[in-house]
C-alpha cells in the first residue's frame, strides 16, 4: 500500500481539518506532529514514504534532501507557492508538486499584523500577564494611541493593502513603498506613495508585506533600522529574512525599537533565542495563516491532490513539466 507522510502538523489539527477516509482506503497515512531536527532527521524519518504532504515551508526541501528520498513519487504542498522546496529538482526526478489554494490566507495574515500592531502599541501581552499575576496597572508600561500616528506599509499587495486599510480605519496616516509600487496603486488604496527612506524616517509603525526573494532578503538592514524613529514598531508577518536579525537584535537590546514578529529566520524559534527574553517584543509562532478555515482548505485540497495522483491524473501542479517523458 502507498505510504503517505503528513509533515509538520505542529498544532495537531490535520486529522480534524479534513475527511481522510477516502485516502486511507488507498494509502497508509502517517502524521508527523513534531519538527524535524534538521535535514538528516527528515530524510531518516520519511525515507520509506512515496508521497509527502508538506505544510507550507515548515520543513525545507532543497535538492540535497529530495535526491536522498529515493522512494518519493509525489509531493502535495499546502498553499499556492513555496520558496523552500527545489521545484526544479522535483521536476528532474519526474516528481509532481501539487499545490492548494488559500482563499482566506491574505485576510488572516493581515489580521495578525493588525493584532501585533495593537498588542505592541498598547502592551496587551504584559497587561494580560499582570492581571493573571494579581496586579492591576502596577508596573505596566504606558501605551501609545495610534490615531494620528503614521503607519508605513512595505509592499502593497493583497495583504499589505488590507493592512493599509486597517491603518486608515484607525485614523492613521498611511505611507507605502515597494520597488514596483505605482502612484496609481497607492492612490487607489488611499495611501501616499513615498521613497523607502521617507517611510522609514516618518513612520511610527512599519509593517512588512513582501514575498521573500533574493531581491527582498534583508530589505530592513542596519542602515534602515538606524533611520527609524526611536520606539518605532516593526511588524513582520511575511518572512523572517526580510529583516537582518543581528542588527535588529542590537536595536532591541538598546531599547530603540519594538518588534512585533510572527515570522523568524529559523522556525520553530529556538527555545533559548534572545528574542524570547527581550521585553520590547511581541511574538507569535507563525500563525498568520493558521486558522480553521485555511487548514480545512489546505488539507482537503491536499487529499484531493493525492487521490488525483493515485488515479493517474495529477491536478494543481506547480511543475507540469515533471510529467514530460
Amino acid at each position: 500500500m502507498t505510504k503517505v507522510a503528513v509533515l509538520d502538523d505542529w498544532q495537531g489539527v490535520a486529522r480534524q481539518s479534513a475527511d481522510w477516509s477516502e485516502l486511507e482506503k488507498r494509502a497508509q497515512v502517517q502524521v508527523f506532529d513534531k519538527p524535524f531536527n534538521g535535514a538528516a532527521d527528515l530524510v531518516r524519518q520519511v525515507a520509506d514514504f512515496e508521497i509527502i504532504i508538506a505544510m507550507r515551508e515548515r520543513s525545507p526541501f532543497p535538492k540535497s534532501v529530495i535526491d536522498q528520498l529515493t522512494n518519493l513519487r509525489m509531493i502535495a504542498v499546502t498553499g499556492p507557492r513555496t520558496w523552500t522546496m527545489d521545484i526544479a529538482a522535483c521536476t528532474a526526478r519526474h516528481i509532481p508538486v501539487c499545490h492548494t489554494g488559500g482563499a482566506l490566507a491574505s485576510a488572516a495574515t493581515a489580521e495578525i499584523a493588525l493584532g501585533l500592531l495593537l498588542a505592541a502599541a498598547r502592551h496587551i501581552a504584559p497587561a494580560d500577564a499582570s492581571m493573571r499575576d494579581g496586579r492591576f496597572q502596577q508596573r505596566l508600561p504606558v501605551g501609545t494611541a495610534l490615531e494620528g500616528k503614521t503607519l508605513g506599509v512595505i509592499g502593497l499587495g493583497k495583504i499589505g493593502s488590507r493592512m493599509a486599510r486597517y491603518g486608515l480605519a484607525l485614523g492613521m496616516r498611511v505611507l507605502a513603498w515597494s520597488r514596483n509600487l505605482t502612484e496609481e496603486t497607492a492612490s487607489g488604496a488611499g495611501v501616499q506613495r513615498v521613497g523607502k527612506d521617507t517611510l522609514l524616517r516618518e513612520s511610527d509603525a512599519i509593517s512588512l508585506h513582501l514575498v521573500l526573494s533574493d531581491q527582498s532578503r534583508g530589505t530592513i538592514g542596519p542602515d534602515e533600522l538606524k533611520m527609524m524613529k526611536d520606539s518605532a514598531i516593526v511588524i513582520n508577518t511575511s518572512r523572517g529574512p526580510l529583516i537582518d536579525e543581528k542588527p535588529l537584535l542590537e536595536n532591541l537590546r538598546a531599547g530603540r525599537l519594538i518588534a512585533a514578529l510572527d515570522v523568524f529566520d529559523r522556525e520553530p524559534l529556538p527555545v533559548n533565542h534572545p528574542l524570547r527574553s527581550l521585553p520590547n517584543t511581541v511574538l507569535t509562532p507563525h500563525q498568520g495563516y493558521c486558522t480553521q478555515e485555511i487548514y480545512s482548505q489546505f488539507y482537503s485540497e491536499s487529499i484531493e491532490n493525492v487521490l488525483a495522483y493515485l488515479d493517474g491524473n495529477p491536478i494543481r501542479m506547480l511543475n507540469p513539466d515533471a510529467l514530460a517523458t
